[in-house]
């Protein structure tokens, strides 16, 4: 009579932990797939589930948005310029059964399709399209990986490529080019300055003939100050100072003298 008591209990146990294999808790973020006897069963979904236990698999996938780093390839630009380039993929799994039965290895195939598309992409840039053209390129991978992808039951939603490492000596020569470059614009926006100023003067002794001396005189005494300005920023330079009063009565007879041919060659309409 003692074993039934016995059996009973036995009977409960096995119940309640059947019960408790059952029971399957999926968590807010991911979903999960059923697989019965190795055969694909159902998708549950985020919050409490039940299951066949010693029968069905669970295999749990996250369903939010993950990052994927590419690490540095080399890749050859148009005109054949090896590069260093790296890229970040953001993607995120909108069906968990597609991507576990449609693609191996999700993150790896991924992976594989962003290297091949990039170093297609790139291979029909030459180096400086590439460099300006950064956002184009992680918009076009976006464009193709999106395509390639839209069977896997995944959704890449950005790509970027973070950094461009160029050989050494080319980097270089485009740093100088860069700073040459600068220097030409900042040459071109003084000598417009320049032209600006010389019309204004012109307008100005064209219209106040009785102040040309004086102008001139003061346009003199400033060309002085900043000559000897720049001789000084050399440590090679002897300098000697004029006092301004003694220069401008040096060139004082020699303006009065030009200035009336100086107005003269300026032109009836004040251009120079």
């Amino acid at each position: 009579m003692e074993v039934i008591p016995s059996l009973i209990v036995i009977a409960a146990l096995a119940i309640v932990g059947y019960i408790i294999g059952s029971i399957k808790i999926i968590n807010q973020g991911y979903e999960g797939i059923v697989e019965r006897l190795g055969r694909y069963q159902r998708t549950l979904k985020p919050g409490l589930n039940f299951v066949v236990p010693f029968l069905d698999t669970v295999l749990v996938d996250s369903t939010r948005e993950q990052l994927l780093d590419i690490e540095p390839q080399s890749v050859i630009t148009k005109d054949q310029v090896t590069i260093i380039v790296d890229a970040i993929l953001s993607w995120k799994i909108l069906n968990v059964e597609k991507a576990n039965y449609t693609v191996e290895n999700v993150e790896e195939s991924l992976k594989s399709l962003v290297l091949t598309t990039l170093r297609s992409e790139i291979g029909h840039m030459d180096l400086r399209e590439m460099i300006s053209s950064r956002n184009k390129i992680g918009q076009v991978l976006l464009k193709e990986l999106d395509q390639a992808t839209a069977t896997w039951g995944v959704k890449v939603i950005r790509v970027e490529v973070e950094k461009i490492k160029l050989p050494s000596t080319l980097e270089k020569s485009l740093e100088n080019e860069q700073a040459a470059e600068s220097e030409r614009r900042a040459a071109i926006s003084k000598a417009d300055g320049t032209v600006d100023s010389i019309r204004r003067i012109a307008k100005a002794l064209k219209e106040d003939k009785d102040q040309t001396s004086e102008i001139l005189k003061y346009l003199l005494a400033q060309q002085y100050v900043e000559a000897n300005y720049e001789l000084g920023k050399s440590n090679n330079s002897k300098i000697i100072f004029m006092h301004p009063k003694e220069l401008s009565e040096a060139v004082g007879g020699l303006i009065e003298m030009e200035v009336a041919e100086n107005i003269q060659n300026m032109g009836a309409d004040g251009e120079v």
